[in-house]
């Protein structure tokens, strides 16, 4: 888990199911109303949301969930953005 002073301040949603997708990562942008995604781990099937706005904050809790649910690091993620 990285810390909150290394992740980029401010990171688009596009670029980073870009690079969520190349991982293996299923993006589903339909099913519910509003500007949240939802992002399905590759293996375990888990669903992790994934608001417009990426704070820090969110941007941190939602990498934790990634590397919970499936065996990709932040560093992974980093290289493929």
């Amino acid at each position: 888990m990285p810390s909150r002073s290394k992740l980029p301040g401010n990171i688009k949603r596009k670029k980073l199911t870009k690079a969520l997708k190349r991982l293996g990562f299923e993006i589903d942008k339909s099913g519910g109303s509003g500007s949240h995604f939802k992002i399905i781990c590759p293996g375990t099937h888990k669903c992790i949301i994934l608001p417009k706005r990426l704070d820090k904050d969110v941007l941190q809790y939602i990498i934790s969930d990634i590397e919970e649910y499936s065996n990709i690091t932040w560093e992974d993620i980093s290289e493929n953005l």
